[in-house]
């Protein structure tokens, strides 16, 4: 065998040995993709996605489309990383952003979830005000099974008065109660899908202050004589809030926002209407053009990195609060470009 054959037999040998470490060789990154889609008009097997509670859905004829990231198993192989860099529909990440090396699995999936419940509430809420719906102090829940407002009390309640004195807001409800000693029977008025109520409630001991308290948790929201609920198992996080707050308004409010028209996009809001940035804006894009939106909801804050992506033909409008939002669905009902990135 010559010296230059046994050169490049060795060469080919090392190449395979590469290849074969290279394929089973594990690196801390993981590769997201492209997530399913959401119409927060629509249904996910046979239940709506929003349901409305106390009046009549309106009659829509688009889609709102929330858009989600997929990701992949941790520890990708040296040349599964290699191929995502190269590859404009996966974004490799660091395997810690995605999956904290002080995190459980299980406490991640919780935090996530816990994100977009929190979402669901400023997407409700944001949309409440946005149709005029005054603020109330509102029951998110019963505080326990051994809660002495089980049965009595129920999530989406106004609470008017207690004992009679009016509780317009957090710190007059917890003035009242201050008031009031545990064990005592006080009469709560409420209003429940706009109708007026009474409850009896015996109050059991405040644990961080004088007097008592009802048991139940409250937060300060629009109120509205109909109740919204939103169910999208599958989805963590907290980049749904806009696009959920415009299917709401969509099926309560008085106009049909889309007009037909499929419309995709993503974001978080807060309750006053600001929306703010959100990860994986590109694969985002991506799953929105392969569903055929016309236009792409893209927060502010993320312009940058969506006009570096590829759109195949996808519009873009440039939102930083709801009012964005809705401006650029009256561009589009209206036949004018929206205001882009």
């Amino acid at each position: 065998m010559t010296r230059r054959i046994a050169v490049l037999a060795v060469g080919v040998v090392l190449l395979l040995v590469a290849g074969v470490l290279g394929a089973a060789l594990p690196v801390p990154y993981v590769a997201q993709v492209p997530g399913p889609t959401f119409n927060t008009l629509g249904e996910i097997d046979g239940d709506p996605v929003i349901s409305v509670r106390g009046r009549e859905r309106n009659d829509t004829s688009g889609d709102l489309t929330l858009t989600t990231v997929g990701v992949g198993r941790a520890g990708l192989s040296l040349v599964e990383a290699v191929r995502g860099w190269f590859d404009d529909e996966v974004s490799v990440v660091p395997e810690e952003s995605v999956y904290p090396p002080d995190q459980t699995e299980e406490e991640i999936e919780q935090a996530n979830r816990e994100a977009f419940l929190t979402s669901e509430e400023s997407a409700e809420a944001a949309a409440l005000a946005e149709l005029g719906y005054p603020v109330k102090v509102v029951v998110r829940g019963v505080s326990g099974d051994d809660s002495p407002s089980v049965g009595l009390l129920e999530e989406g309640d106004a609470i008017e008065a207690v004992d009679g004195r009016p509780t317009p807001d957090d710190d007059a409800l917890a003035a009242v109660l201050t008031a009031i000693p545990a064990g005592r029977a006080v009469e709560v008025a409420y209003t429940r899908l706009g109708e007026a109520g009474t409850a009896t409630v015996t109050t059991d001991a405040a644990p961080d202050r004088d007097g008592s308290v009802l048991g139940v948790l409250v937060r300060q929201q629009p109120s509205a004589p109909f109740d919204v609920d939103i169910d999208v198992a599958d989805v963590g996080g907290p980049s749904a809030g806009l696009m959920l707050t415009l299917g709401i308004l969509d099926l309560v409010g008085d106009t049909d926002l889309t007009e037909g028209a499929v419309v995709a996009g993503s974001g978080t809001i807060d309750e006053d209407g600001t929306v703010g940035p959100i990860g994986g804006i590109q694969l985002k894009m991506v799953a929105a053009a392969e569903i055929g939106a016309e236009l792409f909801l893209v927060p502010a804050d993320n312009c940058a990195d969506a006009l570096a992506a590829p759109r195949s033909g996808l519009t873009l409008a440039r939102v930083a609060d709801l009012d964005d939002a809705l401006a650029a669905l009256t561009d589009l009902r209206e036949g004018r470009t929206p205001v882009g990135c």
